[in-house]
């Protein structure tokens, strides 16, 4: 198939990919109250993940639509690994119930949103 031809997603316009920015930016803000001796452990693991989320977004966005639904099963395969993360850091004390809640409702409307995308595809 000629380059030109195959249809492209504009990562930067999907709701998706700037929602999974926001949770980005939502976990780092998390992280910076995270004990200092979890560098290393929980909190690289956190911050990875969820930089995943858009990261994989975007770079599925360049392929054809089936090889792009694979990037988005990855992406929300780092949002439910993420969301277990947190709730292990909440057990931990390393953020309360409310933050979790509030970071939680985030992303399952990321999971939501990325299925009904990838349905459309």
């Amino acid at each position: 198939m000629n380059i030109e031809k195959r249809k492209r997603h504009n990562y930067k316009n999907l709701k998706i990919w700037n929602l999974g920015i926001e949770i980005v930016d939502d976990v780092f803000e998390l992280l910076s109250e995270f004990p200092k001796d979890e560098k290393y452990g929980l909190t690289s693991q956190i911050s990875r993940c969820s930089i995943s989320i858009p990261s994989n977004i975007a770079e599925g966005s360049s392929r054809t639509d089936k090889s792009f639904s694979h990037f988005l099963d990855i992406s929300l395969g780092s949002s439910f690994e993420l969301e277990t993360q947190l709730i292990i850091a909440q057990k931990r004390n390393y953020l309360s119930e409310t933050q979790l809640k509030s970071i939680e409702e985030k992303i399952q409307e990321f999971q939501k949103m990325t299925m009904g995308f990838q349905n459309k595809l």
